[in-house]
């Protein structure tokens, strides 16, 4: 019988279903319904922990408060339905975290939305217009990465990137600290028209972010390449030890997807994700939480899903 620390846990509910922009936007309630059919056809479900989301407000609110400003989080709780599901998104990232920490389960997928990669925190490496960016509120990831170093103690955190568009949110949310890597792999030259190589930190952050922006219809061997020949590489050379991985996981790199022209495949994720779990198994006793960002073919976007959850479920180190 497995060790509670061997399964996976599912962070999932119609709650992220409620958020809708517009009757025909490509981020909608269709790209969770896909995935929920998907995880029970495949009888991964039964597989899976599901795990509660947070939804005590002071810890949310405080979590929040950590990555945005006030002002922002204010236009963004007063939306009438968009405001508690982003809130809610946050609370799922949060009880994954919780939960991976805790032994509870070895890793998580948490199939949330809004996503929040492009989500951002006006620091002072951004010069741009608000917060809120694409189809994001607020950023999941980066809250819970700083949520994991005040409430659980981790010290430093990996966080990694494959969805088509570069995480511009998460990179200027920690593009001065030591104690994130932040990695991503994105198409070039594409919206939001960041991720240059050239941006690798700065003060003592520098050389704790890796960008590798790849050519269009780049395909799985060009992105494995990306993770297997810079990424591993790059932490080998350095005394970084994360005690934590989180992904952000934008299945819009993957083949057919409306919003990009990757050609990416679900054996190529499942193989980003293999990478990324020998990373967790040598430094954090296998410790990762995946978060959903983009990926708007829906059927395509669940079979990505399905196969990300496989690989998590069945990695043995």
């Amino acid at each position: 019988m497995k060790s509670a620390a061997s399964k996976t846990g599912l962070v999932a509910g119609d709650i992220y279903r409620r958020h809708v922009i517009s009757p025909t936007h490509p981020e909608s309630p269709r790209r969770l319904a896909a995935i929920d059919r998907k995880l029970a056809d495949t009888g991964l479900i039964s597989a899976i922990t599901a795990l509660t989301p947070v939804a005590d407000r002071a810890i949310i609110d405080a979590a929040v408060a950590a990555n945005h400003s006030m002002p922002h989080i204010r236009s963004v709780v007063d939306c009438s339905v968009t405001g508690p599901v982003a809130l809610a998104a946050v609370g799922g990232a949060l009880s994954a975290v919780d939960a991976v920490v805790a032994g509870t389960v070895r890793n998580a997928f948490c199939a949330v939305r809004p996503p929040g990669h492009h989500a951002h925190n006006n620091g002072a490496d951004y010069d741009g217009p608000g917060e809120g960016q694409g189809f994001c509120f607020f950023n999941n990831i980066a809250i819970a990465a700083r949520y994991a170093q005040k409430r659980h103690g981790c010290k430093s955190i990996l966080i990694l990137d494959w969805d088509y568009h570069h995480g511009n949110g998460t990179e200027w949310s920690f593009y001065d600290d030591p104690t994130f890597f932040f990695f991503s792999t994105h198409a070039w030259n594409t919206y939001p028209g960041t991720g240059s190589p050239d941006r690798m930190g700065a003060g003592a952050g520098l050389g704790y972010n890796l960008n590798v922006p790849l050519d269009p219809y780049a395909n799985d061997a060009d992105i494995i390449a990306a993770w297997e020949r810079q990424l591993v590489p790059t932490l080998d050379k350095m005394t970084f030890k994360p005690d934590l991985v989180l992904i952000s996981a934008g299945f819009d790199s993957r083949m057919e997807d409306y919003l990009g022209n990757f050609r990416v495949t679900d054996a190529g994720f499942v193989r980003l994700t293999e990478i990324a779990m020998d990373l967790a198994a040598h430094h954090c006793n296998g410790r990762l939480v995946s978060l959903l960002e983009g990926g708007y073919n829906p059927e395509g976007l669940a079979d990505a899903v399905a196969e990300h959850v496989r690989a998590l479920l069945e990695y043995r180190a």
